[in-house]
């Protein structure tokens, strides 16, 4: 299985003309069955998504269906074993915390990767590695952050 950060989730309901092969690439990837994400991940996608600072924000409703829909996919709880060891996580790689949770939200769903774009690609977290789908051998463009 592979875990999914949520610039992915956001890639894919972008409708902005300079992310377009970002969201084809997106949605490509959510057509897949064996992928992973964390509650963490889906607050995210939703509070990111809906902002009405966004250029195309989604309404409420279209962001809880969305969330809905994606449930097909094994979705990791946010726990006090999770947090434990992101705290672990952040402290030995120096990173932020919530990298770390996405880290170990993947660890724990049995996922050796994550696609994402926040984190560096082929970055190695004690044996979950960081892939980024939306690359410059992907995209033809250097990636940009979107959290």
């Amino acid at each position: 299985m592979t875990f999914v950060d949520t610039n992915v989730l956001l890639y894919a309901v972008s409708t902005a003309p300079e992310e377009r092969a970002k969201a084809a690439i997106a949605r490509a990837i959510l057509d897949r069955a064996d992928l992973a994400l964390s509650v963490q991940v889906l607050q995210e996608f939703y509070v990111q998504a809906t902002r009405t600072g966004r250029r195309d924000p989604l309404t409420r409703s279209q962001a809880s269906a969305l969330i809905e829909s994606w449930l097909r996919f094994e979705v990791q709880d946010v726990t006090v074993a999770l947090m434990r060891a992101a705290v672990e996580t952040a402290a030995r790689h120096r990173t932020s915390y919530w990298d770390a949770a996405i880290i170990e939200a993947a660890r724990m769903t049995g996922c050796r990767s994550v696609l994402s774009e926040d984190l560096a690609d082929g970055s190695d977290f004690g044996g979950v590695r960081v892939r980024n789908p939306f690359g410059p051998a992907t995209v033809g463009a250097p990636a940009t952050r979107r959290k």
